[in-house]
């Protein structure tokens, strides 16, 4: 059974889903509360539901003529929703995947707090937060209480084959397998990262 999640965070949940659900618009629980639905930590964050691109403006519709206060920031990867003091994040351009019938496909439908919906597969939860890492948001910490949560549903070698681009990624992974928290996986340097000056004289 999950640890418990603060209660804000699952009625805010519950109000959007059900505005969604009324809407007819396809939707997946993503980022930290997918993880804490698949058996990991409870999130103190915002929540996080994924939606096609096409469904974004029926999305802001909905939310707001259910009295919601919304936003459409500058980054053009999602828009945001508030249920009193609750952030909701509606990614709709998530970093590396593609929101579409295959990705609705590799969700799961779990019971989350009561109520049934889809919740984004561990794999592709790995991929969102992996290539989320920066040099300004190089938090590991997380991501390995993460890891040993979710190991087991995880396809990591999908996972490193979408995220090797990004060494702040292939750093997790590397530390991740090197610890025994997640299967040893062949982490080869990128060609146009190999210079003369890398090889042994």
């Amino acid at each position: 059974m999950p640890v418990p999640q603060r209660q804000d965070i699952l009625d805010a949940l519950k109000d959007v889903a059900a505005i969604m659900r009324d809407a007819d618009i396809e939707f997946a629980l993503g980022g930290g509360l997918a993880a804490w639905a698949r058996g990991g930590p409870p999130t103190e964050h915002d929540v996080d539901l994924t939606i096609r691109d096409s469904d974004t403006a029926r999305a802001l519709d909905a939310l707001r003529a259910a009295g919601l206060h919304t936003e459409r920031p500058p980054e053009g990867w999602l828009v945001k929703a508030w249920v009193d003091d609750v952030l909701v994040d509606f990614v709709y351009r998530p970093s590396n995947l593609e929101i579409d019938d295959e990705f609705f496909a590799r969700c799961n439908e779990l019971s989350v707090a009561a109520v049934p919906m889809l919740v984004m597969s561990a794999t592709d939860i790995f991929k969102t937060k992996l290539l989320a890492l920066s040099e300004h948001d190089l938090d590991l910490e997380p991501l390995l209480v993460y890891a040993r949560a979710l190991r087991e549903q995880v396809d990591w070698p999908d996972v490193l084959r979408s995220v090797e681009h990004s060494p702040f990624a292939r750093c997790f992974i590397f530390l991740a397998s090197a610890l025994r928290i997640v299967p040893t996986v062949a982490l080869q340097a990128r060609p146009e990262e190999v210079t003369p000056s890398s090889h042994v004289r």
